[in-house]
């Protein structure tokens, strides 16, 4: 069991919140035990999901089962579950705070003039100007 992996009570407590398997068949190589820990070794570290340990299993079962398990909604509901039961036990405590050097503006909402943004280009104050390069002297002739 390597430093950042599930205890054994912590495993007790998670494993009647997990999807029962639908289909009997033959025993698979990797534990969901393993598979999961493999899943929270990479969100914990950060790495690339190729770069998961061995240990773990092949990355792309543990990759497979926390996609699947993202799309139907297993992960919030094991979470919304977790939050209840530490909830119950008066473990959270449920304070709120606003910290306003955060709440920032829209770019447009601070200065922005009222009447628009565009204005109609007033003319120049020559009449024209004199030409820069032979092209346009040679328009101009």
């Amino acid at each position: 069991m390597a430093r950042g992996d599930l205890t054994d009570e912590q495993w007790a407590v998670l494993e009647p919140l997990l999807p029962k398997g639908k289909k009997p068949g033959r025993p698979p190589t990797w534990t969901r035990r393993q598979l999961i820990d493999g899943i929270r070794f990479r969100v914990r570290t950060g790495i690339p999901w190729r770069d998961m340990p061995e240990q773990y299993g092949p990355w792309g079962r543990a990759y497979d089962l926390s996609r699947r398990w993202q799309r139907n909604g297993t992960w919030q509901r094991i979470f919304t579950q977790l939050q209840a039961r530490a909830d119950a036990k008066d473990l959270i405590t449920w304070d709120l705070n606003v910290d306003s050097t955060v709440c920032r503006a829209h770019q447009h909402a601070a200065g922005a003039r009222k009447r628009g943004t565009c204005r109609r280009s007033r003319p120049a104050a020559s009449p024209s100007s004199p030409m820069t390069t032979g092209w346009g002297a040679r328009a101009a002739a």
